[in-house]
């Protein structure tokens, strides 16, 4: 009989790393401004460092898009080969893999405008340094900035959903051990 509980603990537990979201952090893009030609997404970002099963959260009025686009594009504001586009409205964006993401609003005079967003995505069991964006004209998209010294503390919403998550696993634990 303990052989089966355990077997359905397992299989539980196999499930549910399968299904639960992962514990990334969503970044709402330009926080209660949202994606606009106000904004000032350099500045935005530079504190924030982002990883590999994070999100970006965009939230804009009709008019807009969310583009994301190679560095030479990001540079000349051009949306022509966008690696992917979008126009809904609210545009979540995984970061699936490490490394430069670039992302601007295609529609005529929005990205020179200010309408754009560079983000360096590190990989998700990396030591955190905070993503800087280079200053405006300096900079190829390759150069590294050396990490700060002060790390950030995880958000307190990741914590919680971690804290929360775990204890739940626990207690399904100890209820399926039970049986």
């Amino acid at each position: 009989m303990a052989i089966f509980g355990v077997g359905n603990v397992v299989l539980i537990l196999s499930i549910l790393c399968n299904v639960v979201p992962s514990l990334g952090t969503k970044y709402t893009v330009g926080d209660t401004s949202g994606w606009a030609l106000s904004g000032d997404y350099g500045s935005w970002a530079s504190g924030k460092t982002f990883k590999v099963g994070d999100s970006l959260v965009f939230n804009y009025p009709s008019g807009h898009t969310v583009d994301e686009v190679s560095g030479s594009d990001y540079k000349s504001c051009s949306g022509a080969n966008s690696i992917s586009t979008d126009s809904s409205g609210a545009t979540t964006i995984p970061l699936k893999t490490a490394g430069k993401h670039y992302f601007i609003c295609s529609v005529p005079g929005h990205c020179s405008g200010g309408m754009k967003l560079e983000v360096n995505v590190e990989a998700a069991g990396s030591s955190g340094g905070d993503s800087t964006p280079p200053a405006s004209g300096g900079g190829s998209p390759s150069t590294k900035t050396a990490p700060k010294q002060d790390v950030p503390a995880p958000s307190s919403s990741s914590l919680a959903a971690a804290s929360s998550f775990l204890s739940w696993v626990g207690v399904m634990m100890i209820v399926f051990l039970a049986f």
